[in-house]
């Protein structure tokens, strides 16, 4: 530094101990609400006089790789508030340039050098978001559940951030509105909420409330004490789009829809929408199943988005994805006090000559002691007046910060009213570097005839026990810097008593100090099906720089699967020709012998992402598969005027179709057009 920028630092820090004086008498990890005299500008400039009298969280612990240990580096986050905002200043020291590749909203950028909080906003030490940013000024933000024991990263939520590269290191700053997240309102209200920080040099991830033994622990989050909290004023939310597509052979067509948010209270919101789009352009991946069941895909429609969080049991009664061509739907999504309810009813195009399906999925879950809860789940699909799904039981159980039991009861209903029941326990250990875990599943042989029609049952009829053992040791020296260990086993019989299949997956994974890695896998099965088959596979995959976006991974594993001799061939590289630039090539090449069903295949995937802001981009993306004929291009200009939903989309297309069929779709122009009210 200078020694005038020395003074000005020196004086922020000076003119900042008075509330850190004030928040120490609150607890280690407690600071007080303080109310900004005006907002900051959010340009990722953390200056003195708009954060004067802010609080103050510092003196970061590690979670990795050293857990509990002071951070390598000093962190300083500054904390104000008003009655519309959040606003947190981040002060990153850092004697070499930051290291930040991703640049598309939701990479994982926790393996760039970024920044995060994390907010308990019921301070129920079990549900809240995070917000991060890296130093390219990358968004990424989500929803945590189950004490972190489940997130989604498909949430989004308008939020502002920047940041700038400065003589000490670099700085960020973010402004969270109060109307994107649900919060206890009133006064002298309590948050838990926590900061984090990511150096992709070290490979160092640290948090100021510690030390944690999960980057989501909302339970060993400190507390922004003091609130004064409005109710929301912006209680609406309204996301109309309107598209036109234009496609070779074909009529043009245009269609409109809408989302809707309405704040009840803060604690309760109304969500509706009218034929939801799935974002013009996603086409599901393409990739090598050896199974025989079907693949779960991703959700993409914003109005399943918010709340998805609160259905990852274990025996998955509710799969939103089932729900295809949507007229209209509704829900309601809230929390007051210990109670979380999450209901929804929808109405999906004719799915049979004459016929609607009608869908209705319930849940309320209860908070139980000091981190677990108890929980019901409906789910049913109405269809020419025959009702199928599911009504269910769960809950999550922690005796000790470590120790945990997770079990589920389902009792289905529909087409067959015997072998219509499943459950499940699964006692589990849980620190910062090892689980283990041992369960006992029980799957009616009519489970999933009854649950598929709004759930996503892979494979009933079972009787199984299952366990897993992994544990992550760091070194703190020579050529080897982490170590991580995964043993897995299952095996399950059928209702009758006759054994369908036993599993043993192995792994170990190598980390070395240069940024190469080294992963191993062997994997042992039987299967009976029409016969008993036994399967194996072993494979060796070669990674660099695996842990940020310019990186390559490539492997082969060579086994039997189904009676068929395979050779599985994949590589993975991505480059940034510049900042703003990305690139990524994929490749899965499979070769089966015999063959007799043309199976073998060769799957290419190329993306390639032109951002010239973070909200104004061009992005390609291509695949091919050759097992069936699959040849499917697509580009898109985006312009997020209203960054996260207000956009406009210009795109082509060419052979999308559904997952695992062929091209048919010629040349498609699509001019796609949301706002936000």
């Amino acid at each position: 530094m200078t020694p005038g920028r020395d003074l000005v630092a020196i004086g922020f820090l000076l003119g900042s101990i008075a509330p850190a004086l004030a928040a120490a008498g609150d607890g280690e990890f407690s600071i007080p609400a303080r109310r900004a005299e005006r907002p900051p500008e959010i340009d990722g400039h953390v200056r003195e006089p708009e954060w004067r009298g802010a609080a103050r969280a510092e003196n970061f612990l590690q979670f990795e790789p050293q857990r509990g240990a002071p951070a390598e580096l000093p962190t300083v986050v500054h904390v104000l508030y008003d009655d519309e905002f959040l606003y947190a200043g981040f002060q990153a020291w850092d004697p070499e340039p930051p290291l930040s590749q991703m640049i598309e909203r939701d990479d994982p950028i926790w393996n760039d050098d970024s920044v995060q909080v994390f907010l308990d906003t019921f301070h129920d030490r079990r549900t809240g978001y995070y917000f991060m940013v890296n130093r390219l000024g990358t968004q990424t933000d989500g929803r945590i559940a189950e004490d972190g024991g489940s997130s989604d990263g498909a949430w989004d939520a308008p939020w502002r951030s920047r940041a700038q590269r400065t003589d000490y290191g670099w700085s960020a700053e973010v402004a969270i509105p109060l109307a994107s997240i649900q919060y206890r309102a009133g006064d002298d209200v309590t948050w838990g909420i926590n900061f984090g920080r990511s150096r992709r040099r070290s490979l160092e991830r640290t948090f100021w409330a510690g030390p944690v033994d999960y980057w989501a622990r909302l339970s060993m989050a400190g507390t922004l004490v003091g609130l004064d909290l409005p109710r929301q004023s912006r209680r609406h939310q309204v996301i109309p789009y309107a598209l036109s597509r234009a496609q070779e052979r074909e009529s043009p067509i245009g269609a409109v829809g809408l989302d809707v948010r309405y704040a009840v209270t803060p604690h309760l919101s109304a969500y509706g929408t009218v034929n939801p789009d799935f974002a013009t352009v996603e086409a599901d991946q393409e990739l090598v199943n050896l199974t025989r069941f079907e693949v779960s895909l991703t959700e993409k429609r914003q109005f399943f988005l918010e709340g998805g969080e609160q259905f990852g049991q274990g025996i998955r009664t509710f799969y939103s994805r089932r729900i295809a061509d949507i007229e209209g739907g509704g829900k309601l999504l809230g929390k007051q006090g210990p109670w979380a309810m999450h209901v929804l009813a929808a109405r999906a195009e004719p799915l049979l000559a004459g016929s609607r399906a009608g869908y209705t999925v319930a849940r309320a879950q209860r908070d139980v002691g000091s981190r677990s809860n108890v929980g019901v789940l409906f789910a049913n699909r109405t269809l020419d007046g025959l009702n199928q799904g599911s009504i269910g039981a769960d809950t999550s159980l922690y005796f000790t910060e470590n120790w945990g039991l997770t079990g589920q009861l389902v009792h289905s209903y529909g087409q067959y009213a015997e072998g219509n029941t499943a459950f499940f326990a699964r006692p589990a250990y849980d620190s910062a570097t090892a689980h283990f875990h041992v369960g006992y599943t029980h799957l009616g042989d009519r489970l999933a005839d009854n649950v598929n029609a709004i759930g996503f049952i892979f494979d009933d009829d079972r009787r199984q026990l299952d366990s897993a053992l992994n544990k992550t040791v760091w070194l703190r020296d020579g050529p080897v810097e982490r170590v991580q260990v995964d043993s897995a086993y299952d095996v399950y019989w059928g209702q009758t008593g006759v054994l369908r299949s036993w599993q043993v997956d192995e792994s170990l994974a190598v980390d070395f100090r240069n940024r190469w890695t080294a992963t191993g896998r062997h994997t042992e099965e039987f299967k009976r099906f029409e016969r008993d088959f036994r399967n194996r596979q072993t494979g060796l995959e070669i990674g660099w720089n695996t842990r940020s976006y310019q990186s390559f991974r490539g492997g082969v594993s060579t086994g039997r699967n189904f009676n068929a001799d395979f050779v599985l061939a994949s590589a993975v590289a991505q480059y940034k020709p510049t900042d703003r630039t990305s690139t990524e090539y994929e490749l899965q090449r499979l070769s089966l012998d015999p063959d007799p069903g043309d199976a073998s295949t060769w799957i290419h995937v190329v993306r390639a992402n032109q951002f010239f802001t973070p909200d104004l981009f061009l992005r390609l993306f291509f695949q091919t598969n050759s097992a069936i004929d699959r040849r499917n291009v697509q580009a898109v200009f985006v312009y997020r005027y209203r960054p996260p939903f207000g956009t406009l989309q210009v795109a082509y297309q060419r052979g999308t179709a559904e997952f695992g069929q062929r091209s048919e779709q010629g040349h498609t122009l699509f001019v796609k057009l949301t706002t936000v009210l």
